[in-house]
């Protein structure tokens, strides 16, 4: 992109806010959830926008909005379902759950706007088209460790409030899938993300940033030369 379109720096009033709310995050959820719970994608891109802030490097911000946007989307909208009062999904409910601190509730807010940050910070850095193959390297690595170390539905928690079945490698609820063998569903989930929610937000920033590149060499005037003065 040229300057027309987008800055190069970030502005460093965002960096240090985001900041700060990282170091409340944090230490919150660890006491809260343990720190499994850093294992979920959108946690992971809350870490990734952090580097983004801080190294201006593209492919931090790249990644993270490529894995989360259309999660993120359909949290958004199902929020915002629950709102008008129309339920949606169900993945919001808990926003509404008087158990729930109204703190942790906040916190937990950032789902709803972590998707537009990176996007800022997207514009202002350029899109970085290692970011598809990145951040699905990234997230298999995840979904593995999810699959293999940490809880299934119903197994006993070491942590009263740990998560179970991060990142729904056990099937799409609170309980197991039983529709096919798990190693499937694991198979399943790791060539459908990349299908339907990643591929199609790469293709979607590719041609976004493509609008703002620099005009062709072609359009470029060419250098003055001494018999041109």
């Amino acid at each position: 992109m040229n300057d027309s379109c987008r800055k190069r720096a970030i502005p460093l009033w965002l960096t240090l806010g985001y900041t700060a709310f990282i170091a409340v995050l944090v230490p919150f959820y660890w006491i809260e959830y343990g720190p499994t719970n850093f294992l979920y994608f959108c946690d992971v891109a809350l870490f990734l926008a952090l580097a983004a802030l801080w190294t201006e490097q593209p492919i931090f911000a790249s990644m993270a909005l490529v894995g989360i946007a259309v999660p993120q989307l359909i949290w958004q909208v199902d929020f915002l379902g629950n709102l008008a009062g129309v339920p949606l999904t169900g993945m919001t409910d808990y926003m509404w759950d008087p158990g729930i601190t109204l703190f942790a509730r906040f916190l937990s807010f950032f789902h709803f706007w972590l998707p537009f940050l990176l996007l800022y910070v997207v514009l202002r850095l350029g899109y970085d088209r290692r970011a598809l193959l990145a951040w699905a390297m990234l997230a298999w690595s995840v979904l593995l460790v999810c699959y293999f170390l940490l809880p299934a539905p119903g197994d006993p928690l070491s942590h009263p409030n740990a998560p179970r079945n991060v990142n729904y490698v056990f099937g799409p609820g609170d309980v197991k899938q039983t529709w096919m063998p798990e190693a499937a569903w694991l198979a399943l989930l790791m060539t459908g993300l990349p299908l339907l929610a990643w591929l199609p937000t790469h293709l979607l920033l590719v041609r976004l940033d493509a609008r703002c590149e620099p005009a062709t060499a072609a359009a470029i005037p060419a250098a003055e030369t001494p018999a041109d003065r």
